[in-house]
């Protein structure tokens, strides 16, 4: 983990999937994959995608991100930096396990909202107004996942209901 940012305090989601890491792999290691299962994205474009990752994750309520890779375990994860071009930065993991024959998808965001204040002074917010919000996003974020593998379909927007920060 890039050292800058382990200090900051992270909201972890976890989902059991019941399809093999090849599949899911497969999925979101696809350039444009948020089209596919993300509730709140509006358009997933990949910048580049041979070589370094980078893509755009333009969210329903117009909000443009750039999302710049910064590791690639091919068939494991991947790390990458969200937010505006030139802006703050999230820190964002994805780590994805084999248990039998289905896999765990992790993602762990460790966000730029609070991150200049101390974690003595950020700890209380954090827990009652980031962290809930955060992991209902990642819930709908990896049931969107779900959805897809499931059906095969892209997943509606805001099909687990809105988000106040994305929708």
């Amino acid at each position: 983990m890039v050292k800058e940012y382990s200090s900051r305090l992270p909201v972890s989601f976890s989902k059991e999937l019941e399809f093999d890491t090849g599949e899911v792999w497969s999925i979101i290691s696809s350039p444009g994959h948020l089209n596919l299962f993300h509730p709140f994205c509006k358009s997933n474009e990949a910048i580049q995608w041979n070589g370094e990752h980078s893509d755009q994750l333009i969210y329903l309520n117009e909000r443009n991100y750039i999302r710049k890779f910064q590791t690639w375990d091919e068939g494991k994860g991947f790390t990458l930096l969200i937010g505006d071009e030139g802006g703050p930065q999230s820190y964002v993991v994805w780590e994805l396990e084999k248990k039998q024959d289905q896999s765990i998808l992790t993602i762990t965001v460790y966000p730029y909202i609070l991150a200049k204040l101390p974690n003595f002074m950020a700890y209380m917010p954090h827990v009652m107004w980031v962290k809930p919000r955060l992991q209902r996003y990642l819930h709908s974020v990896l049931t969107g996942l779900e959805y897809h593998l499931q059906t095969g379909k892209t997943v509606p927007r805001n099909h687990f209901g809105k988000h106040p920060w994305f929708s």
